[in-house]
């Protein structure tokens, strides 16, 4: 089969490799649509901590199973699916208590065992779930990032009558403008600097958006939702937060950076900083969730490429115009 591979160093290639075989309790899935986001931006040049190389990428995909393995009764060939991409052990004290992206021995797809940026994947079943009459495979790849903002509102108050500030508008600021709205908060404002996100996060219900340093200052934010990975949108919105506000970090900032935090805010404000990694248990949910916001994949999906794109593709995604860029391996 053929294969995009990462060496860490920012020069993906693609290789021929074995065709996958299905293990007991495996599938071997024919990925139709492979979303790149921050993660997979990081991990091309090696910037991401847990990465392990060389790896073939992608975690947020749909497809039809090819094959199971011994002992599968739930998927047969032909099944069109989507996959939570974080493998745990369900044993550990993380998994007991629904922490299973904390996992010790967490098994990321995509990230330190092969993805779907390939003709075909090997995945336990156990991640696997069908996708729900009629949605396309487009969307079925938008399940896993709306599963991380699902994942993260469950960590925080209920948003109902908070005001929101949003730093980003890729799909996850943008999913997490729609969710915001969805749950009623009192407003929703995002912070982009590519016009075209600005304008996407209208669509997605903002009520107002702004490019850096435009916004006007003050303590006028209850909820900061920090979606772009850039550490200085996090000073940004420590800065901003309102008594008793929270930020609700959940942007892959590089592990070499930080930030000045000053802890007399914390206890003069009363604020909660809240970390959100990928989805935990949300991916169920995600799954049912979708159906709810209607032409998402239409809405979302700006740029497709082939897997023998796959650089032009990170290009894309690194790019002001793009909102989510997929792969379709099976071009």
């Amino acid at each position: 089969m053929r294969a995009v591979v990462l060496d860490g160093r920012g020069s993906p290639k693609i290789h021929e490799l074995p065709d996958p075989e299905p293990g007991p309790g495996d599938l071997v899935i024919a990925p139709a649509a492979v979303g790149i986001c921050g993660t997979d931006l990081h991990l091309a040049c090696g910037d991401y901590p847990t990465g392990r190389f060389p790896v073939v990428p992608g975690h947020e995909f749909s497809g039809t199973v090819v094959s199971a393995g011994r002992g599968v009764e739930d998927f047969a060939p032909g099944d069109r699916v989507c996959v939570d991409p974080n493998v745990a052990c369900d044993a550990c004290e993380q998994c007991r208590a629904g922490a299973t992206n904390l996992c010790p021995e967490l098994v990321p797809i995509g990230v330190t065992t092969d993805g779907a940026c390939a003709e075909l994947v090997r995945v336990p079943a156990k991640v696997a779930y069908r996708l729900p009459a009629g949605l396309g495979f487009a969307t079925g790849a938008l399940v896993e990032p709306l599963a991380c903002v699902l994942h993260a509102v469950s960590r925080i108050r209920p948003v109902k009558g908070q005001r929101v500030l949003v730093y980003g508008a890729g799909s996850i600021g943008l999913l997490a403008v729609a969710c915001a709205r969805a749950r009623g908060a009192r407003g929703v404002d995002v912070i982009e600097p590519s016009a075209v996100r600005r304008g996407a996060a209208v669509e997605f219900g903002a009520d107002a958006v702004y490019g850096p340093g435009l916004r006007p200052p003050g303590h006028d934010v209850d909820l900061a939702v920090e979606a772009s990975g850039h550490p200085s949108a996090v000073a940004d919105a420590l800065d901003r937060l309102a008594k008793r506000g929270t930020l609700l970090q959940m942007g892959v900032v590089s592990p070499e950076s930080s930030i000045d935090l000053f802890p007399y805010d914390l206890f003069d404000r009363e604020l909660s900083l809240v970390g959100s990694q990928s989805l935990a248990t949300a991916f169920p949910d995600a799954v049912r969730a979708v159906l709810d916001l209607p032409r998402l994949a239409e809405r979302m999906v700006t740029h497709t490429f082939a897997l023998e794109d796959y650089a032009a593709a990170l290009e894309a995604a690194r790019s002001d115009t793009a909102r989510k860029v997929h792969i379709l391996p099976q071009q």
